[in-house]
Order: C-alpha cells, then sequence, then structure tokens
C-alpha cells in the first residue's frame, strides 16, 4: 500500500495513529501560525498589485477541485467583461528558472500539469512560480488584465488579496480536523470563517458552526474526447464497458466512482498526485478503453494510444448558487473600489 493510502486512513479515518503524530500537528501549528502573524502585522511585506486579486486555495492537502473552480471563475468573469489572468505554484514543473509564462503548448514537465491545464481550459494568460508574487508581476509586465485569480494561493501570504475563496471537497470534508502531519489541515478550521466563500465541492459535506458564504457545487462531465484525434462521445456511452481509468491526482478515488456512479465497470489505476505518465502507463492486457482525468491528459498527447480518452470534469452550480458566487465576487471589488457599484 503507497503512502499516500496509508496517509489518507490516518487524516480520513480512525486510525489511532493520528495521535502519535499529534505533537508534530502542534509544531506545524505554532510554526505556520507565526508565520501568518508576520505577515498580518507586516513584519514581512505583503505586495498590493495595482490589479484585484481572488485567491481560490483549499485548507486540506490533496484535491478538492480548486482548479475546475479557477476555470469556472474565470469563464464567469470573461462573460462580464472582465479581461483575467492567472497565477499559481507550477508544482512539480521542473523549470530552470521562475517565473514561466505558460502556454496552451507549453511542456507540463516543465511548469507543470495544472498549469497546462488552467492555460488549456480557461484561454487566459497563465504565469506560475514558486513566488507568486513574482509569477504576477511577470504577467501583468506582458499582458493587461483587470482581475488575477490565484490557483492554490491561500497559504501563500505574501500575495496581497480582495478576496479568498475555499474549496472543500464535500465527500472528505476537513477529515480528522487535525493539521499536518496528524491530519489533512494546512490551517485549523477557524481559518475558513475568515475566507469570503466558501464553496464545496459535491457529497453532502456541512460545517458545523457559521462560516459565511457557502456555495455548492457538483462535478459534471458533458462529453468524452480521443486523445489522439477529434472524436467525441459521452460518458454515457461506456456504460456497461469494463474502462482502465488512470489517475495521477490528489483524490483518484473520487474520479473512480463518479465513473462507477456513471454505469462503468472501473478498473482502478491510482498513481501519486503529479506523477509523470508513460507509454506503459496506458497499454494493459486487454481492448478495455483507457479514461484518463484533463489534468493528466495534458501529459499524455504523445504517448497515447487511440482508446485513450479524457474525461474533463466541470463545476455546476444551482443558478442561484452561481449567480451568488460571482456576485460576492464583484461586490468584493466594489467594497476596494476596484470597480463602480
Amino acid at each position: 500500500m503507497s503512502l499516500s493510502r496509508v496517509m489518507d486512513r490516518v487524516w480520513y479515518g480512525r486510525s489511532p495513529c493520528r495521535w502519535l503524530l499529534w505533537p508534530l500537528g502542534v509544531c506545524y501549528w505554532w510554526i505556520t501560525g507565526i508565520r501568518r502573524l508576520m505577515f498580518r502585522w507586516r513584519i514581512r511585506p505583503v505586495t498590493e498589485l495595482p490589479v484585484p486579486v481572488v485567491v481560490v486555495g483549499n485548507l486540506t492537502v490533496g484535491g478538492t477541485g480548486k482548479t475546475p473552480l479557477v476555470i469556472w471563475l474565470a469563464e464567469e468573469l470573461r462573460q462580464r467583461g472582465f479581461s483575467v489572468g492567472i497565477v499559481s505554484r507550477g508544482y512539480r514543473g521542473r523549470a530552470g528558472a521562475w517565473p514561466q509564462a505558460v502556454h496552451r503548448d507549453s511542456d507540463p514537465a516543465r511548469v507543470g500539469d495544472e498549469a497546462v491545464l488552467l492555460s488549456r481550459a480557461s484561454n487566459c494568460p497563465v504565469s506560475v512560480g514558486p513566488d507568486r508574487v513574482k509569477a504576477a508581476q511577470a504577467l501583468l509586465d506582458r499582458e493587461q488584465v483587470e482581475v488575477l485569480l490565484a490557483d492554490d494561493g491561500l497559504q501563500h501570504f505574501a500575495l496581497g488579496r480582495i478576496m479568498e475563496i475555499v474549496v472543500v471537497d464535500g465527500e472528505r470534508g476537513l477529515g480528522n480536523g487535525m493539521r499536518l502531519p496528524a491530519g489533512p489541515l494546512r490551517e485549523g478550521r477557524d481559518r475558513r470563517a475568515r475566507a469570503d466563500a466558501v464553496v464545496v465541492n459535491g457529497g453532502n459535506w456541512l460545517p458545523d458552526d457559521e462560516i459565511g458564504d457557502i456555495f455548492r457545487a457538483e462535478p459534471s462531465v458533458q462529453e468524452v474526447r480521443q486523445l489522439t484525434g477529434p472524436a467525441r462521445r459521452s460518458l454515457e456511452s461506456f456504460r456497461g464497458m469494463p474502462v482502465h481509468a488512470v489517475a495521477a491526482i490528489g483524490h483518484p478515488e473520487r474520479f473512480f466512482r463518479m465513473l462507477t456512479a456513471a454505469g462503468l465497470q472501473v478498473i482502478e489505476h491510482p498513481l501519486p498526485d503529479h506523477a509523470p505518465i508513460d507509454a506503459a502507463d496506458l497499454r494493459f492486457d486487454d481492448s478495455a478503453p483507457v479514461l484518463v482525468t484533463e489534468k493528466d491528459a495534458v501529459k499524455c498527447g504523445r504517448i497515447a494510444h487511440d482508446d485513450v480518452w479524457c474525461v474533463p470534469i466541470k463545476l455546476s452550480f444551482r443558478p442561484e448558487d452561481s449567480a451568488g458566487l460571482v456576485d460576492r465576487v464583484l461586490k468584493c471589488m466594489e467594497e476596494r473600489q476596484w470597480i463602480s457599484p
């Protein structure tokens, strides 16, 4: 069993091992708390950019759906006439120098798989780097944008922001409620209350206290597309068929369960989050089709065979939640006088 699966059992189950790790969690809490206060008290500088910054992040380690939310929000703002830029970490990218501008044909091994996905799916300028401030400044130097979205920048306090959106996996919630490494939390539960909005992605998770604006989204699949050609088909067309599902994402079980719920006979192939994928990972001893996530698809373009299919997952909101979340963003921009009421 992989280390990630062992930790999942500790973080999201009732394993007594969490108490062995609890002292380390206390140390982590002290270190991160002191760091946060240093930025809050301006002992360490916070950079305010000449455009409004909306941060989308999560409190837990692993996938919660923040990247699909950034893509959704970018499109909503573009439809309202805003030019949007995106900054991100470029996690697992091996570029020799940072920040990096990201384009549709950028090498995911160089800039990170999520970065290339953001560029392709949003059609927005994207800049990545470990230092989000420098990545944002590099983007503003080359592009005229009116709003910046920061993907996974909740704990990057050096970057000033007008709004924070916390994304929670509605299936797993906040796990055992402990901080790393005893639990999945990067920050304490109270961090939710300081966010401007919380988006619950799928599932039935409910907070145990009042934390302000909460919006619910559901993952959905509009179509499945062939990696080596122009073919498109519905996910429904795979119903009853055995399929190989390959996923190198933070929570691959969510992907597998979604396919199973659609009536597919899923043969699971979980890989570590952001793991590289080679041709051998996509070939099996049968003729069953292979389904991959959209994030993994950006790494498979040159190695896929004709029966490898990408499953793009989009977030769907109820009309009132969709309108409410966008209105909340616009209200934050109005309050900071970036736009007129």
